[in-house]
């Protein structure tokens, strides 16, 4: 079938373009008199409600990668993939519970604010130049070539024209300052469940007409019959995908650090929350994580419809690319056979999704540039006004750099989930080693936080290669280690994150006990117990989650 978008599409998308781009002036023109700080412009400082914070985190979250790639991998591995969401709903509670209050007493609004409030510049700088080279060379680039790659094979649009066009969109946005993306982000995140819940639809009624059936509850049914396989959380290590997704670390190891340190100390992330009163925070959190629940049925369920399908003889030749089939060809493929109109509503809220985290990588780039290295070492004299001008020509240059570099990084040929799981998870360890014991334990030392940050990025590159060198067969008795398709056994990548963390904190603890006996002195942040203490409603929301998601992996176990 031949990508393309009837004029009905493009009305359709059109629709949705203008009341992003109206909505979005509006409450520029609107806050404009009001904006009179950089943390204003960068952070909505007061300024988003909860259910705009939970709604923004969403639609900065999720984006081509959780639509083409974990649709995908849903056509590949089944719903075991949906740990990712769902980990990421229990993550997010305790993230507002712990991590919430800390920032907020300490009145911390960047990441690299609070590693030179904890521990001292040289840390803060050499992450906050780490965080930018990431976002903008891993994150951004990724995003936007992703997105350009699903939009192109939709429309049949050059992926060329798909990348400056998403990326003149987000700009528009971004723009903005956080208030504008906060809001908007609201009605992305409308358009996009929407649009998923229709893709949905209408691949459990495909598999429903294709065996007989009526309804999507026959085509769920249809789907866990037919793909029983697919239909499995936790892999044991016969399983084909157990490198992915290794058995019970996607519970209580790696997959913990992922989740924790995505959420809890990713600038990108917590900046919706970090202009709010912790009240107000932890209600938007709490409203993300009830979102989180819903995504799998929008992005999972239809690739393992999509696979049901192929098995039974359909999309043969569109699941092809260079002659292999290709799991990542699955949501496209389901959208090309969505009817007239209702096709415009999906591609926009594919848009929606990818344009949203664009505009929320951007601003966090723009945030991390300006505040703590422009301000902090290039022009510390710099004015209010003066910090909102460079943030905004930041923002357009991350873009140029993103459209120009994207290309060239074969993120198509690793699949693009994957692709910024790894690279995110070479550093991922140790730099949560470094922010947990930097919040909970006074001891920790600057020294043994550069260890965490260096040494933790040495350590995953040690494990990624270590297998090359030595035989480490005798991990596979605990499913530390599996073979490959050359028979040479290799570590996991999640339980990878999980050994290095393990040492990072060990390494940390040895190391700030020695300094402190020694004389060294700390940097303690401001902390209480009545910090952590939780409104009845927000336990209540808690355990309805918690409750939820306990049923869904007794289920699906």
């Amino acid at each position: 079938m031949e990508p393309t978008l009837s004029n009905s599409d493009y009305i359709v998308f059109l629709f949705y373009f203008l009341i992003i781009v109206s909505y979005g002036l509006w409450i520029y023109r609107k806050k404009k008199k009001e904006e009179a700080s950089s943390n204003d412009y960068f952070l909505a400082e007061g300024s988003l409600t909860w259910w705009a914070i939970g709604a923004s985190l969403i639609a900065s979250n999720i984006s081509a990668e959780q639509f083409i790639g974990m649709s995908g991998s849903g056509f590949k591995m089944g719903l075991a993939i949906a740990t990712y969401e769902w980990m990421a709903a229990a993550t997010l509670i305790i993230v507002a519970v712990f991590f919430m209050p800390v920032y907020l007493k300490n009145k911390i609004f960047t990441m690299p604010q609070y590693l030179n409030q904890r521990y001292n510049s040289n840390v803060a700088m050499i992450m906050a130049v780490f965080w930018l080279l990431l976002y903008v060379l891993v994150n951004l680039t990724s995003i936007l070539y992703l997105g350009a790659l699903a939009i192109s094979s939709i429309s049949g649009l050059d992926i060329t024209l798909c990348m400056i066009f998403l990326a003149v969109f987000a700009i528009m946005i971004t723009l903005g300052g956080m208030k504008v993306i906060g809001y908007t982000d609201v009605i992305q995140v409308f358009f996009l469940i929407l649009g998923g819940l229709v893709t949905t639809y209408l691949a459990l009624n495909l598999v429903a007409d294709e065996f007989g059936g009526n309804g999507v509850i026959d085509g769920f049914n249809l789907m866990t019959t037919k793909a029983n396989d697919h239909f499995h959380m936790i892999f044991d290590k016969s399983n084909p995908n157990y490198m992915d997704l290794p058995g019970l670390s996607v519970l209580i190891g790696g997959m913990l650090i992922i989740n924790l340190n995505y959420w809890g100390c990713n600038q990108y992330i917590t900046q919706r929350a970090l202009g709010a009163d912790l009240k107000t925070a932890r209600s938007g959190i709490l409203f993300a994580a009830f979102l989180k629940m819903l995504m799998p049925v929008i992005v999972v369920l239809p690739g393992i419809a999509a696979y049901v399908l192929h098995q039974n003889g359909n999309f043969q030749t569109e699941m092809l690319q260079d002659g292999v089939v290709n799991p990542d060809r699955a949501y496209p493929v389901l959208l090309n056979l969505l009817p007239v109109g209702l096709k415009g509503l999906s591609f926009a809220a594919l848009t929606a999704a990818i344009v949203a985290s664009l505009a929320g990588k951007a601003n966090s780039i723009a945030t991390i540039f300006t505040l703590d290295i422009y301000k902090t070492k290039l022009n510390t004299a710099a004015d209010e006004q003066k910090l909102v001008s460079i943030g905004k020509k930041t923002i357009v240059v991350a873009m140029l750099i993103a459209v120009a570099v994207a290309p060239f990084l074969g993120i198509d040929k690793k699949g693009g989930f994957q692709y910024i799981q790894e690279y995110t998870g070479f550093v991922s360890p140790g730099v949560f080693a470094m922010f947990m014991l930097g919040f909970f334990w006074k001891k920790t030392t600057s020294n043994a936080a550069l260890f965490a940050t260096i040494g933790g990025f040495m350590l995953s590159l040690l494990f990624k290669f270590i297998p090359a060198f030595v035989d480490l067969s005798f991990l596979n008795q605990w499913g530390f280690a599996v073979p490959n398709a050359n028979g040479v056994y290799e570590i996991p990548f999640i339980d990878r994150m999980g050994f290095v963390f393990l040492i990072c904190v060990i390494g940390m603890y040895c190391i700030s006990i020695y300094e402190t006996r020694n004389g060294v002195k700390t940097n303690g942040l401001e902390i209480d117990k009545s910090m952590f203490k939780m409104s009845p409603s927000f336990i209540v929301g808690m355990l309805i989650i918690l409750s939820i998601l306990s049923a869904f992996y007794t289920i699906f176990w």
